[in-house]
């Protein structure tokens, strides 16, 4: 494990990967994928439990 705090994302990154989310949902419609990368981009909680939830993932895998 190379962090073990929770360091979020440049803001320009996360509003070029909502760009990309916008860009998908007019040409293919709203899919549960786009809703989730959309959550991701606008809620920084979302983005400190999806962090979460990958390094216990992590941890685990270590273990075995």
């Amino acid at each position: 494990m190379t962090s073990t705090k929770f360091k979020d994302y440049p803001q320009e990154q996360i509003d070029a990967k909502l760009k990309q989310v916008e860009e998908f949902e007019l040409k293919f419609g709203e899919k549960s994928v786009s809703k989730s990368w959309r959550r991701w981009c606008t809620d920084a909680k979302y983005r400190q439990n999806e962090w979460k939830f990958r390094q216990n993932i992590a941890n685990w895998m270590e273990k075995m």
